[in-house]
């Protein structure tokens, strides 16, 4: 296996983990105010670091980032995503802020024609539209209606593709900064999550055991193992594919949901299979053969 094809192996497996969200997030009931949420979820991802900087030795000072563009990027990324996500959650409906927040794959195909050494293959695009369809009709198989009354909503979903998009292309420019650097935006979005918390909510400490288990698995998962192998996998792999690939994390969590007994089997979910399954092997294809060499970063696993 080449270094491309390991890292878009390792990219890929966020993916999966990012698909889990909807089942660990249903073991916590609903209850718990966003912004906790994420203070507790990425703190834990930062303790799963610091026990891998403590079995190597260290503190992590080593990985810690000195240029403050990695950590606008680093930060912007992680925080900037979530804070206008919840953000967009809150003043418009659901569907319709998932809808355009799952623009960012797309975008990932497109911008990363801009990186050197890259350019937009036919293929990618059509197969990350394709993948897209599937994923829209998904998501809204209930319909939607878009109303202006919930204008800024849909600009904060909108930036959050453009923020994740950004991160991951950017991501791809800075391979000197190490992949164990993200424990410290993990960190570093934690302490904002908690003002944020802080400022706006009210804590909710009566958890249950249940609970307690999906907030650990969501820290465990696609707020720490996730954004650790999406680095790795975005810096070294095929960045292109990657982003087609990524519209497979809300039919996984459909499965999952279904898998459970929390959801119904439909149509409509073997068509949005078949549609992001068929782009992802008409992106995979026209991966094949094209790919370069490239330098890999510091290993993260």
């Amino acid at each position: 296996m080449s270094q491309i094809h390991r890292a878009t192996f390792i990219g890929s497996i966020s993916i999966v983990l990012w698909g889990t969200l909807a089942l660990l997030t249903r073991l916590t009931d609903g209850q718990i105010p966003a912004f906790q949420m994420m203070t507790m979820t990425f703190s834990i991802a930062f303790v799963m670091m610091s026990l891998r900087w403590f079995q190597q030795g260290h503190l992590g000072l080593r990985h810690l980032p000195r240029a403050p563009l990695v950590w606008l990027i680093g930060i912007g990324g992680l925080f900037g995503y979530h804070f206008c996500y919840f953000l967009a959650m809150s003043m418009a409906p659901a569907v319709e802020v998932s809808l355009l927040a799952y623009l960012w794959p797309l975008l990932i195909v497109l911008f990363a024609a801009l990186l050197p050494d890259e350019k937009l293959k036919p293929q990618h695009l059509l197969g990350a539209l394709l993948a897209l369809g599937g994923c829209w009709t998904l998501i809204a198989k209930e319909g939607t209606i878009f109303g202006s009354e919930h204008l800024g909503g849909y600009l904060l979903a909108l930036g959050c593709a453009l923020i994740w998009s950004i991160y991951s292309v950017a991501s791809r420019l800075l391979k000197a900064a190490p992949t164990d650097a993200v424990g410290w935006f993990c960190a570093a979005t934690a302490l904002l999550a908690a003002a944020c918390h802080l400022l706006w909510e009210q804590t909710v400490w009566e958890l249950s055991i249940r609970q307690w288990i999906g907030i650990l698995g969501l820290g465990i998962g696609p707020a720490g193992i996730a954004f650790v192998t999406w680095d790795y996998g975005v810096k070294n792999g095929n960045l292109q594919l990657l982003g087609v690939l990524a519209y497979g994390a809300p039919l996984i969590s459909v499965l999952l949901l279904v898998l459970a007994g929390e959801a119904q089997p439909s149509w409509v979910l073997v068509w949005a299979c078949m549609a992001i399954v068929g782009g992802s092997a008409l992106a995979g294809i026209s991966s094949k053969g094209g790919e370069g060499k490239t330098t890999e970063s510091e290993p993260c696993l």
